[in-house]
């Protein structure tokens, strides 16, 4: 990059995928689909990717984003790994 002030390597606004790790509850997708809305309220929930661990134990969810700002990205990332059940956000 031409840009040496840029401190962003995203290009706003963008889909933006968000993994989250957690343990399998049958409220986890619903309660995390909520905090997602409450920052991206344009998100569909019909596109959350789910994905189970081979033991059952956790639960992989992905949720891609509109992202419109590095401080809505952090501030999405710090209320995702706040939820009780959630082992990682990436």
């Amino acid at each position: 990059m031409t840009d040496t002030h840029k401190t962003s390597l995203i290009d706003y606004p963008s889909d933006f995928p968000i993994k989250v790790m957690g343990k399998q509850d049958p409220t986890l997708a619903q309660a995390l689909t909520n905090v997602v809305l409450e920052y991206d309220p344009g998100f569909d929930p019909n596109t959350l990717e789910v994905r189970m661990s081979k033991a059952g134990n956790y639960v992989g969810l992905t949720f891609t984003v509109r992202a419109t700002s590095r401080e809505q990205l952090d501030a999405l990332y710090h209320a995702l790994h706040a939820h009780p059940l959630v082992s990682v956000v990436l």
